[in-house]
């Protein structure tokens, strides 16, 4: 059975595609499923904002197929692991959890790296010119710390 790890920001379109079409690059989809969602419901059925598409490409990366779709009670149900790029998600996923054991899958991401600091990726839609390079190589960063864990732990 594959391990399903799901990446979730606020519009699913920036941040969250980013970091699936990146952490997807780092795993084995014979063993591992990637996706990602956002909180709100602004961009559901849109491809990926051209920044994220561009910066993706750059570095090797076709994040263009992705269409953005809302996070929902059930993703506590299909996913093993969620993880929240900031705080204000991380807040929005918990408060549709069922349970503790769903509250236990959400993770903010950045605490991979820096534990219990809750950092947040900064979201770079209204940002600098530079916010998405940023970005890509912050969730870079920290998706080959997932991947490396996931690898250990589920193979």
């Amino acid at each position: 059975m594959k391990t399903k790890i799901l990446m979730v920001c606020l519009g699913n379109i920036c941040r969250s595609p980013l970091a699936e079409g990146i952490l997807a690059s780092k795993l084995s989809p014979e063993h591992f499923t990637v996706d990602s969602a956002g909180t709100g419901d602004y961009h559901i059925g849109k491809n990926p904002d051209h920044r994220s598409i561009a910066i993706a490409k750059e570095k090797g990366l076709d994040i263009s197929h992705q269409q953005a779709r809302q996070f929902t009670a059930q993703d506590f149900i299909d996913y093993d692991y969620i993880y929240a790029m900031d705080g204000s998600n991380y807040q929005n996923i918990i408060a549709l959890a069922p349970d503790a054991n769903s509250k236990e899958k959400v993770k903010m991401i950045l605490n991979e790296l820096f534990e219990g600091e809750n950092v947040d990726v900064p979201d770079p839609y209204f940002g600098l010119e530079n916010g998405f390079p940023i970005v890509y190589n912050m969730l870079d960063e920290v998706c080959e710390t997932i991947a490396e864990n996931l690898k250990k732990n589920h193979l």
